[in-house]
């Protein structure tokens, strides 16, 4: 081999190696980023069952009252 061609070769491993660790760098904290977006979606999923729970219990309470309402009367 001669010498251009051997700093070329060891250059393209260089290269190579680099843009390989580049890479794995960049997608470090893919993991932390996807975990937090689906926590976030569950405490906003969270919030709206919540809602909806509280508003179903108190249209029941304000039904229960009328019905009672009108028994003792």
């Amino acid at each position: 081999m001669t010498d251009p061609l051997l700093r070329l070769y060891v250059w393209q491993l260089t290269f190579r190696s680099d843009r390989g660790a580049a890479g794995a760098r960049s997608e470090r904290g893919e993991g932390i980023i996807s975990t937090a977006i689906a926590v976030l979606i569950m405490a906003f999923l969270g919030v709206a069952v919540w809602a909806g729970f509280k508003l179903t219990l108190d249209n029941t309470q304000k039904k229960i009252d009328k019905n009672i309402e009108q028994i003792s009367n």
